[in-house]
């Protein structure tokens, strides 16, 4: 069918919007996004073959909101 996705879509509970805003902000830091990295680390959490734990992007620079 058109209106349906390739896998099961899941949910992800208990998580904040700022805590989701700013892993949105990191994956696309990493040139990544956020369905990527978590499956990166749900696959290197289960001792998967081959699986890399995954690495954290750069902190963001500090914005200069003083002026």
């Amino acid at each position: 069918m058109a209106n349906q996705h390739r896998n099961k879509l899941r949910g992800v509970r208990g998580v904040d919007d700022e805590l989701w805003d700013d892993f949105g902000d990191a994956v696309t830091r990493a040139d990544s996004d956020r369905s990527a990295e978590l499956r990166r680390f749900m696959e290197w959490y289960v001792r998967r073959p081959d699986a890399e734990h995954p690495r954290r992007p750069a902190a963001p620079e500090p914005s200069d909101d003083t002026a």
